[in-house]
Protein backbone atom coordinates (compact mmCIF):
# COMPACT_ATOMS: atom_id res chain seq x y z
CA UNK A 1 0.00 0.00 0.00
CA UNK A 2 1.09 3.63 -0.90
CA UNK A 3 1.65 5.34 2.65
CA UNK A 4 -0.85 7.59 3.32
CA UNK A 5 1.30 11.06 3.35
CA UNK A 6 3.10 10.21 -0.14
CA UNK A 7 1.15 10.94 -3.48
CA UNK A 8 -0.07 8.42 -5.83
CA UNK A 9 1.31 8.09 -9.66
CA UNK A 10 0.87 11.68 -11.20
CA UNK A 11 -1.99 11.48 -13.80
CA UNK A 12 0.49 11.29 -16.64
CA UNK A 13 2.01 7.51 -15.52
CA UNK A 14 0.14 4.35 -16.61
CA UNK A 15 -0.82 3.37 -13.29
CA UNK A 16 -2.91 6.39 -12.98
CA UNK A 17 -5.64 6.01 -15.25
CA UNK A 18 -6.66 2.71 -13.68
CA UNK A 19 -6.60 4.42 -10.26
CA UNK A 20 -8.61 7.19 -11.21
CA UNK A 21 -11.38 4.51 -12.04
CA UNK A 22 -10.92 2.99 -8.92
CA UNK A 23 -10.91 6.01 -6.56
CA UNK A 24 -14.84 6.96 -6.99
CA UNK A 25 -16.41 3.80 -6.39
CA UNK A 26 -13.93 2.82 -4.03
CA UNK A 27 -14.60 5.66 -2.09
CA UNK A 28 -17.90 5.02 -2.42
CA UNK A 29 -17.96 1.90 -0.85
CA UNK A 30 -16.29 3.11 2.31
CA UNK A 31 -18.66 5.85 2.37
CA UNK A 32 -21.48 3.61 2.96
CA UNK A 33 -19.38 1.35 5.90
CA UNK A 34 -19.73 4.73 7.44
CA UNK A 35 -23.11 6.03 6.92
CA UNK A 36 -23.91 2.73 8.07
CA UNK A 37 -21.69 3.10 11.16
CA UNK A 38 -23.36 6.82 11.72
CA UNK A 39 -26.72 5.34 11.52
CA UNK A 40 -26.12 2.64 14.46
CA UNK A 41 -24.27 5.22 16.68
CA UNK A 42 -26.54 8.02 16.24
CA UNK A 43 -29.87 6.20 15.97
CA UNK A 44 -30.78 5.00 19.05
CA UNK A 45 -30.88 9.18 20.42
CA UNK A 46 -34.15 9.37 18.80
CA UNK A 47 -35.41 5.60 20.13
CA UNK A 48 -34.30 5.97 23.85
CA UNK A 49 -38.28 6.29 24.77
CA UNK A 50 -39.05 2.79 23.16
CA UNK A 51 -36.51 1.22 24.24
CA UNK A 52 -36.62 2.09 27.88
CA UNK A 53 -40.55 1.09 28.01
CA UNK A 54 -39.79 -2.61 26.67
CA UNK A 55 -37.18 -3.37 28.90
CA UNK A 56 -38.66 -1.82 31.80
CA UNK A 57 -35.83 0.93 33.20
CA UNK A 58 -35.86 4.62 33.39
CA UNK A 59 -35.35 6.70 30.09
CA UNK A 60 -31.92 7.79 31.33
CA UNK A 61 -30.25 4.79 32.36
CA UNK A 62 -31.52 3.08 29.13
CA UNK A 63 -28.82 6.10 27.15
CA UNK A 64 -26.08 4.13 29.08
CA UNK A 65 -26.64 1.54 25.96
CA UNK A 66 -24.93 5.03 24.44
CA UNK A 67 -22.18 5.52 27.00
CA UNK A 68 -21.48 1.80 25.91
CA UNK A 69 -21.31 2.11 22.35
CA UNK A 70 -19.28 5.19 22.62
CA UNK A 71 -16.88 3.16 25.45
CA UNK A 72 -16.65 0.37 22.79
CA UNK A 73 -15.00 2.46 20.23
CA UNK A 74 -12.74 4.23 22.87
CA UNK A 75 -11.19 0.42 23.37
CA UNK A 76 -11.61 -1.21 20.49
CA UNK A 77 -10.08 1.73 18.02
CA UNK A 78 -6.37 1.32 19.30
CA UNK A 79 -6.55 -2.69 20.26
CA UNK A 80 -8.05 -3.64 16.48
CA UNK A 81 -5.82 -1.45 14.76
CA UNK A 82 -2.45 -2.68 16.76
CA UNK A 83 -4.25 -6.56 16.14
CA UNK A 84 -5.28 -5.91 12.39
CA UNK A 85 -1.70 -3.92 11.51
CA UNK A 86 -0.46 -6.66 8.95
CA UNK A 87 -3.97 -7.94 7.60
CA UNK A 88 -4.52 -7.05 3.93
CA UNK A 89 -6.58 -3.83 3.95
CA UNK A 90 -9.53 -4.76 1.83
CA UNK A 91 -9.49 -7.82 4.07
CA UNK A 92 -9.40 -6.17 7.28
CA UNK A 93 -12.19 -3.57 6.37
CA UNK A 94 -14.45 -6.25 5.45
CA UNK A 95 -13.60 -7.96 8.65
CA UNK A 96 -14.54 -4.88 10.74
CA UNK A 97 -17.55 -4.22 9.07
CA UNK A 98 -19.09 -7.89 9.57
CA UNK A 99 -18.15 -7.60 13.45
CA UNK A 100 -20.34 -4.77 13.22
CA UNK A 101 -23.05 -5.93 11.05
CA UNK A 102 -23.29 -8.78 13.34
CA UNK A 103 -23.39 -6.55 16.41
CA UNK A 104 -26.44 -4.69 15.26
CA UNK A 105 -28.37 -7.88 14.06
CA UNK A 106 -27.79 -9.25 17.76
CA UNK A 107 -28.96 -6.10 19.01
CA UNK A 108 -32.29 -6.10 17.31
CA UNK A 109 -32.35 -9.92 19.32
CA UNK A 110 -30.91 -8.61 22.91
CA UNK A 111 -33.39 -10.64 25.60
CA UNK A 112 -32.52 -7.63 28.69
CA UNK A 113 -31.14 -4.37 29.55
CA UNK A 114 -27.56 -5.98 30.79
CA UNK A 115 -27.25 -7.90 27.08
CA UNK A 116 -28.20 -5.15 25.10
CA UNK A 117 -25.68 -2.70 26.71
CA UNK A 118 -22.34 -5.56 26.41
CA UNK A 119 -23.59 -5.94 22.71
CA UNK A 120 -23.88 -2.46 22.28
CA UNK A 121 -20.39 -2.19 23.72
CA UNK A 122 -19.14 -5.09 21.88
CA UNK A 123 -20.88 -2.99 18.45
CA UNK A 124 -19.17 0.04 18.90
CA UNK A 125 -15.07 -1.83 18.98
CA UNK A 126 -15.09 -2.17 14.84
CA UNK A 127 -16.09 1.56 14.98
CA UNK A 128 -12.88 3.82 14.62
CA UNK A 129 -10.68 1.29 13.02
CA UNK A 130 -12.68 1.15 10.12
CA UNK A 131 -12.33 4.67 9.88
CA UNK A 132 -8.75 4.68 10.37
CA UNK A 133 -8.22 2.08 8.09
CA UNK A 134 -10.48 3.32 5.57
CA UNK A 135 -9.36 7.38 5.76
CA UNK A 136 -5.64 5.63 5.14
CA UNK A 137 -7.13 3.71 2.04
CA UNK A 138 -8.78 6.49 0.46
CA UNK A 139 -5.57 8.68 0.62
CA UNK A 140 -3.48 6.12 -0.59
CA UNK A 141 -5.97 5.81 -3.64
CA UNK A 142 -6.36 10.09 -4.15
CA UNK A 143 -5.28 12.27 -6.96
CA UNK A 144 -2.47 13.95 -5.92
CA UNK A 145 -3.13 17.20 -3.91
CA UNK A 146 -6.83 15.55 -2.83
CA UNK A 147 -5.93 13.88 0.21
CA UNK A 148 -7.90 15.17 2.54
CA UNK A 149 -10.68 15.35 0.00
CA UNK A 150 -10.72 11.73 0.14
CA UNK A 151 -11.07 11.71 3.80
CA UNK A 152 -13.46 14.16 3.40
CA UNK A 153 -15.22 11.65 1.11
CA UNK A 154 -15.22 8.48 3.79
CA UNK A 155 -16.28 10.93 6.75
CA UNK A 156 -18.87 12.36 4.57
CA UNK A 157 -21.21 8.98 4.78
CA UNK A 158 -21.21 9.49 8.51
CA UNK A 159 -22.13 13.01 8.69
CA UNK A 160 -24.98 11.89 5.84
CA UNK A 161 -26.29 9.68 8.34
CA UNK A 162 -27.69 12.77 10.71
CA UNK A 163 -29.43 13.85 7.64
CA UNK A 164 -30.70 10.52 6.23
CA UNK A 165 -29.88 7.35 8.17
CA UNK A 166 -31.03 8.47 11.58
CA UNK A 167 -34.69 9.71 10.30
CA UNK A 168 -35.12 7.00 8.17
CA UNK A 169 -34.41 4.52 11.56
CA UNK A 170 -35.79 6.55 14.17
CA UNK A 171 -38.98 6.73 11.69
CA UNK A 172 -38.82 2.36 11.17
CA UNK A 173 -38.22 2.26 15.13
CA UNK A 174 -41.10 4.42 16.02
CA UNK A 175 -43.54 2.47 13.31
CA UNK A 176 -41.75 -0.86 13.78
CA UNK A 177 -40.05 -0.90 17.20
CA UNK A 178 -36.38 -0.32 18.11
CA UNK A 179 -35.33 -3.32 17.01
CA UNK A 180 -35.95 -3.20 13.62
CA UNK A 181 -33.81 0.15 13.41
CA UNK A 182 -30.99 -2.10 14.78
CA UNK A 183 -31.54 -4.38 11.59
CA UNK A 184 -31.83 -1.50 9.10
CA UNK A 185 -28.24 -0.49 10.27
CA UNK A 186 -27.00 -4.27 10.31
CA UNK A 187 -28.17 -4.89 6.62
CA UNK A 188 -26.36 -1.28 5.76
CA UNK A 189 -23.23 -3.28 6.79
CA UNK A 190 -23.75 -6.29 4.72
CA UNK A 191 -24.25 -3.39 1.38
CA UNK A 192 -20.93 -2.16 2.66
CA UNK A 193 -18.88 -5.49 2.64
CA UNK A 194 -20.60 -5.77 -0.76
CA UNK A 195 -19.29 -2.84 -2.53
CA UNK A 196 -16.24 -3.15 -0.44
CA UNK A 197 -15.19 -6.64 -1.98
CA UNK A 198 -16.63 -5.15 -5.13
CA UNK A 199 -14.79 -2.10 -5.60
CA UNK A 200 -11.70 -1.78 -3.46
CA UNK A 201 -8.90 -3.33 -4.77
CA UNK A 202 -6.41 -5.37 -2.83
CA UNK A 203 -4.29 -3.30 -0.61
CA UNK A 204 -1.39 -4.92 1.51
CA UNK A 205 -0.38 -3.65 4.75
CA UNK A 206 2.96 -1.77 4.82
CA UNK A 207 5.84 -4.56 3.98
CA UNK A 208 6.96 -3.27 7.75
CA UNK A 209 3.76 -3.42 9.34
CA UNK A 210 3.77 -4.71 13.15
CA UNK A 211 1.82 -4.31 16.20
CA UNK A 212 4.93 -3.04 18.06
CA UNK A 213 5.78 -0.55 15.32
CA UNK A 214 2.00 0.64 15.32
CA UNK A 215 2.58 0.73 19.12
CA UNK A 216 4.98 3.79 18.28
CA UNK A 217 2.90 5.75 17.90
CA UNK A 218 1.78 6.59 21.47
CA UNK A 219 5.38 7.70 21.67
CA UNK A 220 5.12 10.66 19.53
CA UNK A 221 4.37 13.96 21.20
CA UNK A 222 2.68 15.79 18.28
CA UNK A 223 0.01 12.51 18.29
CA UNK A 224 -1.31 12.95 21.31
CA UNK A 225 -1.69 16.83 20.86
CA UNK A 226 -3.43 16.20 18.08
CA UNK A 227 -5.68 14.02 19.87
CA UNK A 228 -5.90 16.41 22.80
CA UNK A 229 -7.17 19.19 20.36
CA UNK A 230 -9.83 16.87 18.87
CA UNK A 231 -11.04 15.45 22.49
CA UNK A 232 -11.50 18.69 23.90
CA UNK A 233 -12.24 21.12 20.69
CA UNK A 234 -14.27 18.86 18.86
CA UNK A 235 -16.20 18.69 22.58
CA UNK A 236 -17.89 22.26 21.73
CA UNK A 237 -20.29 20.28 18.75
CA UNK A 238 -21.16 17.41 21.23
CA UNK A 239 -22.05 20.17 24.22
CA UNK A 240 -24.49 21.17 21.74
CA UNK A 241 -25.88 18.59 19.60
CA UNK A 242 -26.36 16.59 23.26
CA UNK A 243 -29.26 18.63 24.23
CA UNK A 244 -29.97 20.64 20.94
CA UNK A 245 -33.96 18.93 21.49
CA UNK A 246 -34.86 20.56 24.35
CA UNK A 247 -33.42 23.55 23.96
CA UNK A 248 -35.05 24.09 20.99
CA UNK A 249 -38.46 23.12 21.97
CA UNK A 250 -38.11 24.70 25.19
CA UNK A 251 -36.22 27.86 24.98
CA UNK A 252 -36.64 28.59 21.15
CA UNK A 253 -40.43 27.49 21.27
CA UNK A 254 -40.02 25.21 17.83
CA UNK A 255 -42.99 23.59 17.23
CA UNK A 256 -42.69 19.70 17.98
CA UNK A 257 -43.21 18.40 14.35
CA UNK A 258 -40.52 20.77 13.17
CA UNK A 259 -37.88 18.98 15.31
CA UNK A 260 -36.80 17.04 12.86
CA UNK A 261 -36.64 19.78 9.96
CA UNK A 262 -34.18 21.09 12.57
CA UNK A 263 -32.18 18.15 13.30
CA UNK A 264 -31.32 17.89 9.50
CA UNK A 265 -30.12 21.58 9.94
CA UNK A 266 -27.36 20.33 11.93
CA UNK A 267 -27.04 17.01 10.03
CA UNK A 268 -26.28 19.62 6.18
CA UNK A 269 -24.35 22.14 8.40
CA UNK A 270 -22.11 18.51 8.68
CA UNK A 271 -22.46 17.85 4.78
CA UNK A 272 -21.69 21.13 3.95
CA UNK A 273 -18.39 21.20 6.60
CA UNK A 274 -17.14 18.16 5.22
CA UNK A 275 -17.63 19.25 1.26
CA UNK A 276 -16.39 22.54 1.29
CA UNK A 277 -13.65 22.12 4.21
CA UNK A 278 -11.02 19.91 2.28
CA UNK A 279 -10.73 22.37 -0.49
CA UNK A 280 -8.62 24.14 2.32
CA UNK A 281 -7.09 21.30 4.09
CA UNK A 282 -5.06 20.26 0.98
CA UNK A 283 -3.68 23.24 0.83
CA UNK A 284 -3.33 25.19 4.17
CA UNK A 285 -3.64 22.33 6.67
CA UNK A 286 -2.49 24.13 9.80
CA UNK A 287 -4.08 27.23 9.11
CA UNK A 288 -7.24 25.41 8.53
CA UNK A 289 -7.52 23.75 11.60
CA UNK A 290 -6.57 26.84 13.49
CA UNK A 291 -9.23 28.72 11.62
CA UNK A 292 -11.98 25.89 12.51
CA UNK A 293 -11.07 25.64 15.92
CA UNK A 294 -11.72 29.99 16.20
CA UNK A 295 -15.03 29.42 14.10
CA UNK A 296 -16.05 27.03 16.60
CA UNK A 297 -15.76 29.57 19.22
CA UNK A 298 -17.17 32.35 17.59
CA UNK A 299 -20.32 29.74 15.85
CA UNK A 300 -20.89 28.31 19.36
CA UNK A 301 -21.25 31.63 21.20
CA UNK A 302 -23.60 32.97 18.62
CA UNK A 303 -25.37 29.74 19.33
CA UNK A 304 -25.94 30.41 23.21
CA UNK A 305 -26.52 34.37 22.14
CA UNK A 306 -29.34 33.55 19.40
CA UNK A 307 -31.07 30.15 21.20
CA UNK A 308 -34.00 32.57 22.84
CA UNK A 309 -34.98 33.20 19.06
CA UNK A 310 -36.31 30.83 16.83
CA UNK A 311 -34.92 31.92 13.30
CA UNK A 312 -31.67 32.69 13.95
CA UNK A 313 -31.55 29.55 17.02
CA UNK A 314 -32.02 27.36 13.83
CA UNK A 315 -29.34 29.24 11.48
CA UNK A 316 -27.11 28.90 14.26
CA UNK A 317 -27.94 25.09 14.31
CA UNK A 318 -26.53 24.93 10.93
CA UNK A 319 -23.47 26.75 11.58
CA UNK A 320 -22.34 24.65 14.13
CA UNK A 321 -23.01 21.70 11.79
CA UNK A 322 -20.20 22.86 9.59
CA UNK A 323 -17.60 22.33 12.68
CA UNK A 324 -17.97 18.63 11.77
CA UNK A 325 -14.97 19.66 9.12
CA UNK A 326 -12.81 19.53 12.22
CA UNK A 327 -12.85 15.64 12.00
CA UNK A 328 -11.34 14.94 8.46
CA UNK A 329 -8.50 17.79 8.89
CA UNK A 330 -6.83 15.79 12.17
CA UNK A 331 -7.83 13.11 10.71
CA UNK A 332 -5.01 14.35 8.21
CA UNK A 333 -2.99 15.89 11.03
CA UNK A 334 -2.05 12.52 12.62
CA UNK A 335 -1.53 10.88 8.60
CA UNK A 336 1.46 13.67 8.74
CA UNK A 337 2.58 13.32 12.22
CA UNK A 338 2.57 9.25 13.20
CA UNK A 339 5.23 8.46 10.90
CA UNK A 340 5.08 4.92 10.37
CA UNK A 341 2.51 4.05 12.68
CA UNK A 342 -0.33 5.56 10.43
CA UNK A 343 -3.48 2.81 11.27
CA UNK A 344 -3.23 3.54 14.76
CA UNK A 345 -2.98 6.77 14.83
CA UNK A 346 -5.73 7.05 12.44
CA UNK A 347 -7.64 4.83 14.65
CA UNK A 348 -7.45 6.70 17.88
CA UNK A 349 -8.63 9.93 16.46
CA UNK A 350 -11.99 8.11 16.56
CA UNK A 351 -11.41 6.99 19.84
CA UNK A 352 -10.43 11.18 20.69
CA UNK A 353 -13.58 12.04 18.59
CA UNK A 354 -15.99 9.92 21.41
CA UNK A 355 -13.69 11.14 24.07
CA UNK A 356 -15.07 14.70 23.23
CA UNK A 357 -18.54 13.17 22.77
CA UNK A 358 -18.61 12.30 26.34
CA UNK A 359 -16.71 15.71 27.35
CA UNK A 360 -19.11 17.61 25.97
CA UNK A 361 -22.40 16.23 26.99
CA UNK A 362 -21.08 16.01 30.79
CA UNK A 363 -20.14 19.52 30.43
CA UNK A 364 -23.08 21.22 28.87
CA UNK A 365 -25.07 18.55 31.04
CA UNK A 366 -23.22 20.39 34.38
CA UNK A 367 -23.72 23.61 33.04
CA UNK A 368 -28.26 23.01 32.83
CA UNK A 369 -27.89 21.29 36.00
CA UNK A 370 -26.59 24.24 37.79
CA UNK A 371 -28.87 26.72 36.80
CA UNK A 372 -27.18 28.20 33.63
CA UNK A 373 -30.06 27.40 31.23
CA UNK A 374 -30.04 25.30 28.02
CA UNK A 375 -28.35 28.12 26.25
CA UNK A 376 -25.30 27.64 28.16
CA UNK A 377 -24.45 24.45 26.15
CA UNK A 378 -23.00 27.00 23.50
CA UNK A 379 -20.79 28.99 26.14
CA UNK A 380 -19.51 25.63 27.49
CA UNK A 381 -18.79 24.40 23.83
CA UNK A 382 -17.24 27.77 22.73
CA UNK A 383 -14.59 27.22 26.01
CA UNK A 384 -14.18 23.63 24.74
CA UNK A 385 -13.29 25.02 21.41
CA UNK A 386 -10.98 27.58 22.63
CA UNK A 387 -9.26 24.89 25.03
CA UNK A 388 -8.71 22.58 21.63
CA UNK A 389 -7.45 26.14 20.22
CA UNK A 390 -4.97 26.33 22.96
CA UNK A 391 -3.75 22.95 22.89
CA UNK A 392 -3.20 23.27 18.93
CA UNK A 393 -1.30 25.95 20.16
CA UNK A 394 1.38 23.67 22.19
CA UNK A 395 1.40 21.51 19.34
CA UNK A 396 2.80 23.92 16.59
CA UNK A 397 4.73 25.42 19.68
CA UNK A 398 6.09 21.79 20.21
CA UNK A 399 6.63 21.71 16.09
CA UNK A 400 8.90 25.09 15.77
CA UNK A 401 10.89 23.56 18.70
CA UNK A 402 11.96 20.38 17.29
CA UNK A 403 12.41 22.06 13.84
CA UNK A 404 14.64 24.25 14.78
CA UNK A 405 16.60 21.90 17.39
CA UNK A 406 15.93 24.10 20.59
Amino acid sequence: MTSATSQPASPATPAAAPQRRTYGPAVLALAVGGFGIGTGEFAIMGLLPEVAQELGVSIPRAGHVISAYALGVVVGAPVLAVLGARMERRALLMALMAFFALGNFASALAPGYASLNLLRFATGLPHGTYFGVAALVAAGLAPAGRRAAAVGHVMLGLTLAVVVGVPLAAWMGQALGWRVAFALVGAIGVLAIALVRRWLPRTPAPVQASALRELGALRRAQVWLTLGVGAIGFGGLFSVFSYIKPTLLELARLPPEALPFALALLGLGMVAGNAVGPRFMDRHLLGTIAGLLVWGCAVLALFALTAPMLPWALASTFLVGTLGALGPALQVRLMDVAGDAQALAAALNHSAFNAANALGAWLGGMAIVWGWGWASTGWVGAVLALGGLAVFGLSLAHQHRTRSGR
